[in-house]
């Protein structure tokens, strides 16, 4: 027969092992710990400018800010184009100061001015690279080209060009000279004014 105070005694002990248990878990989540890492990342600068000259740099990011080539006929002809004259260009590319990867130049597309596409279907042209130094004109402007087009406003044979990061990055890369041969074929007409606009694309190989 279980006397009342038989009862308090089992109430007790049972008060007492919930009161063991609470302690138990406490003793247990003193062994649990934990570690967190942080991280922070950065994004490398990257742009590419050209220029006309070969000294001043600037960006020409958009068809409406493109540089304006100046180009030239070889001695001896006249100073606007005729049939089948040759017109030439140099253009200089290089990453600009600042920029942390190397790059891949490729020619990404042409256009020409629409009010006057019977007149550039009568102009073929041709980009190459020139070695360091070299000059853009009919002796330079050989071999197979980095682009080129049977039209103005067609592009063939994009080839990359590679370009390299300045180093420190603190300093532009080294320049590449590109050379434009513009060729009027033998139905060139006469009086006509052609705009033509070439978009190049450098590609981060980092």
């Amino acid at each position: 027969m279980v006397t009342k105070a038989t009862q308090r005694k089992i109430g007790a002990v049972l008060a007492g092992g919930l009161v063991l248990g609470i302690g138990t878990a406490a003793t247990l989540a003193a062994w649990n710990d934990s570690e967190f890492a942080n991280g922070t990342f950065t994004a490398g600068a990257f742009n590419l400018e050209g220029s006309t000259d070969g000294t001043t740099y600037a960006d020409h990011s958009t068809a409406g800010t493109a540089a304006t080539l100046a180009f030239t006929l070889p001695a001896g002809l006249v100073s606007n184009m005729s049939p089948s004259s040759t017109v030439y260009a140099g253009f200089w590319v290089r990453l600009a100061a600042g920029t942390t990867s190397a790059a891949n130049l490729t020619a990404s597309g042409a256009t020409a001015d629409p009010a006057a596409t019977s007149n550039s279907d009568h102009l073929s042209y041709a980009i190459y690279q020139l070695a360091p130094g070299a000059t853009c004109n009919a002796a330079s402007a050989t071999g197979t080209p980095v682009a080129s087009g049977a039209t103005l406003d067609a592009l063939t044979g994009a080839t990359a060009i590679p370009l390299t990061a300045g180093a420190p990055a603190t300093d532009p890369g080294t320049a590449v000279q590109l050379c434009f041969r513009v060729t009027a074929d033998a139905a060139l007409e006469p009086s006509l004014v052609t705009d033509a606009t070439w978009s190049f694309t450098a590609t981060s190989t980092n």
